[in-house]
């Protein structure tokens, strides 16, 4: 079988027919619209369409363009808000806690004054023993603040407790609602003896005992008990709570019932120490 022969066009040869070709279209093109009109249809249908779709395109990734441009320009202006928002709390909660400060101080100033005929020194809670209440804790003045045991601390208008230990530069005082604590009490208005009796647990009500009244005694609810003057350790006409609902006890001799407290024992945060022992 017999190979055909191959026919080879060179590059010259390539580019001398399609030059031929478009003088002869250019030529055509002069005389006759025959050859522009079908070029007009080929690009409607397919250039038109393609520079829509490229059109289209752009508008699209533009939008996008501008959509992250406003939203990274949206994020750095809130987190300048929020930076601003942080600040500006802050700079509340600093108000906040003097305004805070300014009233418990102006509480203690007023404090200070009502019992005016006792020399007192300032301290300031600095520990106390786990649970809610405070009714162990740890002040910031010790033994070189003249603070010795047996001293009478109060706040909020009345009796907190007593100095139990003394340190160099610091002092334990033990509440008047502490299990382990009596203090001789007395009504204000008929200078009728009691006994108050701390008790954690109760003061989870808010309360904690007053007891043994004599029995013909009258004693109303909102009554106030102070210091008696029979204490052996705590200083006469400390304020230390009102009474409520006493009764009879089952030896018709006495009567009980409950206390509570002027003090607040769970927010203590300044105490005054009086210097004058019993």
């Amino acid at each position: 079988m017999k190979k055909l022969p191959s026919v080879s066009i060179s590059s010259k040869q390539w580019l001398t027919g399609i030059t031929i070709v478009c003088v002869l279209l250019m030529g055509i093109s002069l005389f006759t619209d025959q050859i522009a009109v079908p070029m007009k249809r080929i690009a409607s249908v397919i250039v038109i369409p393609m520079q829509k779709g490229i059109n289209d395109i752009g508008t699209y990734v533009y939008s996008k363009y501008t959509l992250l441009k406003d939203f990274s320009r949206i994020s750095e202006e809130n987190l300048k808000l929020k930076e601003e928002i942080a600040k500006l709390t802050e700079e509340n909660s600093q108000l906040s806690q003097n305004k805070y400060e300014l009233e418990r101080l102006r509480e203690l100033y007023e404090l200070d004054d009502k019992y005016a005929n006792y020399n007192k020194t300032a301290a300031r809670v600095i520990a106390k023993e786990a649970g809610n209440w405070y009714s162990v804790f740890t002040i910031d003045k010790g033994s070189k603040d003249g603070i010795e045991v047996d001293m009478n601390v109060i706040a909020d208008g009345g009796l907190v407790g007593i100095v139990t230990d003394v340190g160099e530069n610091y002092a334990i005082v033990r509440t008047i609602i502490d299990d382990a604590n009596n203090v001789s009490g007395m009504l204000i208005n008929s200078g009728a003896t009691c006994t108050v009796e701390g008790s954690l647990s109760l003061m989870d009500s808010g309360y904690i005992y007053v007891k043994y009244f004599k029995n013909d005694t009258d004693v109303r609810d909102g009554d106030k008990v102070v210091t008696s003057n029979i204490s052996s350790k705590y200083v006469e006409g400390i304020l230390i709570g009102y009474v409520k609902e006493v009764t009879t006890d089952p030896n018709s001799l006495t009567k009980s019932g409950y206390l509570i407290p002027v003090v607040d024992f769970e927010h203590l945060q300044e105490v005054l120490i009086i210097l004058d022992k019993k």
